[in-house]
């Protein structure tokens, strides 16, 4: 399935492959290290070499285990990545003699407490891009200025579905009982697949309606949004077999207040919010309150949100939910939360070497988001050319 774009310009060509020269990426920790403990903190440099195979290499130098061994994120093999990990003190001795060529330890400190998954800040990165021409470096310009003012949809990237973008489709199999997977860390991540496929078909949905409602006058959007409903892809009639589209886009002040909204990305009522870059979750109550928390959206203060299907995720309501609820799916028993739904990229910089015809990106995401979803929003088109293997770019 090819998941909506946010922005309406056409494709930009140029070349990318993900490789430790043109792609480089550096973990930011949540918080300091402290400098004592009983942990032994390491900030490593890695290439050709996944998170995982480097717990491997440690592990097996070291003679621990490698659930021992703590970590914040996962990080592409086919990258240049700096990460931290956390040690129990007592390897310090047998880390001196530790050589590898595509691993150095650049440097060790202490901490009062074993790194664990989500513990990081985000990621820093840089980018290079080639066979890049200079109209089509001039086009870049100006959908960074977008992108810088307004943010991007936080879609899971291509990595996050296999190497053949279909491992969510196992997850579903779980979800409903179909097929079993005795591995019990693969069953949680292609059920996790299944997830964050469902997230970004419903994110697609969205900025399919969002478009809808820009293009089209007021009096028409109900007329417009029920022609969408009727002639869904394939792939979305898979999820969702009928779309009911809720009967106030039938009232032109409703519609009026939503074109009004400048985002790309149109709030609605029931749509469930959170501060940003993090905070609590909270609810648009009701359409007076639009207006007031679309100014906080295009302000960079809030939001919005997706849901991640579980048994304790919650779910919008309203108009929202309308859009939502067909995405949630009962059969998955893990615990669910919910995800930005919209990121906006830190310090986006981009320089164009027109002798080379290359250009370089340089920019920081929060946890969770993937730097390849930037490139392909920039883009225009998927970048799937050379897919990475097995892990993400966060």
């Amino acid at each position: 399935m090819q998941f909506s774009f946010a922005y309406t310009h056409s494709p930009i060509d140029f070349y990318f492959r993900q490789s430790p020269r043109d792609f480089v990426v550096e973990e930011v920790p949540l918080y300091p290290f402290s400098g004592e403990g009983v942990h032994l903190v390491l900030k490593i440099r890695k290439k050709n070499c996944t998170t995982f195979e480097l717990l491997k290499i440690l592990s097996n130098h070291l003679g621990i285990k490698e659930k021992d061994i703590g970590y914040a994120g996962l990080k592409d093999k086919n990258a240049l990545t700096i990460q931290h990990l956390t040690l129990p003190l007592s390897v310090r001795k047998s880390l001196e003699s530790f050589t590898h060529k595509e691993i150095k330890i650049l440097e060790t400190t202490l901490h009062n407490n074993k790194l664990k998954i989500g513990h990081l800040k985000g990621n820093k990165f840089f980018v290079r891009i080639k066979k890049l021409d200079s109209l089509n470096a001039q086009k870049i310009v100006q959908v960074v200025k977008n992108i810088q003012k307004y943010g991007i949809p936080n879609y899971f990237s291509y990595q996050r579905f296999g190497k053949d973008g279909k491992n969510y489709l196992q997850g579903k199999a779980i979800a409903e009982q179909t097929q079993k997977v005795r591995n019990k860390k693969m069953q949680n991540f292609l059920l996790s697949a299944y997830q964050s496929y469902l997230f970004n078909a419903w994110l697609s949905l969205r900025l399919d309606i969002s478009h809808i409602i820009s293009a089209n006058p007021a009096h028409s959007i109900a007329k417009a949004l029920q022609m969408y409903a009727d002639n869904l892809t394939d792939n979305l009639k898979a999820f969702v077999p009928s779309l009911a589209i809720p009967q106030i886009f039938t009232q032109h002040d409703y519609c009026n207040a939503l074109k009004s909204q400048e985002h790309c990305f149109k709030l609605f009522s029931g749509d469930i919010m959170c501060h940003y870059p993090f905070g609590k979750n909270f609810s648009i109550e009701n359409r007076e309150d639009l207006m007031q928390e679309s100014q906080r959206f295009l302000s960079k203060d809030i939001a919005p949100t997706g849901l991640l299907s579980g048994i304790k995720a919650n779910v919008s309501k309203e108009v929202a939910g309308a859009f939502e609820i067909p995405f949630s799916d009962s059969k998955i028993q893990s615990v669910g939360t919910r995800r930005y739904a919209w990121i906006f990229p830190q310090d986006l910089q981009f320089t164009y070497k027109e002798e080379e015809a290359q250009g370089e990106f340089s920019f920081f995401l929060p946890k969770g988001a993937y730097a390849t979803n930037l490139l392909r929003e920039i883009a225009h088109r998927e970048i799937m050319e050379s897919q990475s293997e097995g892990e993400s770019d966060v």
